[in-house]
């Protein structure tokens, strides 16, 4: 896959004067666009979208420096509609306007071409299993908030503290599958993964029951899914191991992300410095 993977990276390189269609690049890699911009931006630790507008204009960039087009040139050719809007997205990627850079010859900020490797370290496994599951619901309290790649999701902790024990006492109860228990379902995520993007929490039960009427309800559709195991620091752990699924697990083996949410089972320790912990991530064997 990682062939693919450069492959559409080529072509990212040799379209940053064209539209760029993330259904082609996802086409090349050979795999779905929802499960290429997730793998992307796990891998590249930016957005899809991110790394192509700075690719862009760091190309731009340079255009602007040799000085053989006029700067409105310069803009169309990078999709820029006006010289206002080209302005205002090269001063954002390098601290100044290209009128400035222009004429002072200014140092400018590069985004280097990506490309992907594989490195073998063998010093741990992945505990995971497939698991096929029937529709169901996950019940509870919702909130909307944002995304954190590390640390605790200080919105997602007040969240919680504020369900009051007997809610979360009749939650509990309607728990009748697993991922058994109170669990942490993540939907409607920004394809983006961007940091302080925002997504629906459910602090809630895998379920079959009717939901009360004082309840959130996510309706899950039948399909397949990976779970992972681990045990260690918390959150970290649990941040590196959704890490580590897409940078790992997904390249080496034969499925793909699907659309769905994200399901994470934790039990800590009594000092809550520690966790065991279950992902469950919606996936399609693939194609290729």
């Amino acid at each position: 896959m990682l062939e693919q993977l450069n492959q559409a990276m080529e072509h990212i390189e040799s379209h940053l004067d064209q539209p760029i269609d993330v259904a082609d690049l996802a086409h090349i890699a050979v795999t779905s666009e929802y499960h290429f911009r997730r793998l992307f931006s796990a891998l590249a630790g930016i957005p899809l979208s991110e790394y192509i507008r700075r690719r862009r204009l760091t190309v731009a960039g340079a255009e602007v420096l040799a000085d053989e087009r006029t700067l409105l040139e310069v803009a169309v050719r990078y999709g820029y509609s006006s010289g206002e809007a080209f302005a205002r997205a090269f001063r954002a990627v390098h601290g100044v306007g290209p009128g400035e850079a222009r004429r002072t010859g200014a140092a400018l900020r590069s985004q280097p071409r990506m490309s992907f490797r594989l490195i073998v370290e063998g010093s741990s496994s992945m505990r995971y299993r497939i698991v096929e599951k029937e529709e169901f619901r996950v019940v509870g309290k919702k909130a909307r908030v944002p995304l954190v790649h590390e640390g605790i999701n200080s919105a997602i902790a007040d969240f919680i503290r504020g369900i009051d024990p007997e809610t979360l006492r009749r939650i509990t109860a309607l728990s009748d599958q697993e991922p058994e228990g109170i669990v942490g379902a993540s939907d409607q995520l920004d394809p983006s993964r961007a940091e302080g993007s925002e997504l629906d929490y459910y602090h809630g039960v895998v379920t079959h029951a009717e939901a009360p009427e004082d309840m959130d309800v996510l309706a899950v559709p039948a399909g397949m899914w990976a779970v992972f195991e681990n045990s260690g620091p918390f959150p970290r752990a649990l941040q590196y191991l959704w890490r580590d699924v897409f940078t790992q697990w997904f390249p080496s083996n034969p499925y793909l992300s699907r659309q769905g949410p994200e399901i994470l089972r934790v039990r800590p320790t009594r000092d809550g410095e520690r966790a065991d912990a279950e992902l469950w991530i919606p996936v399609e064997r693939s194609a290729a």
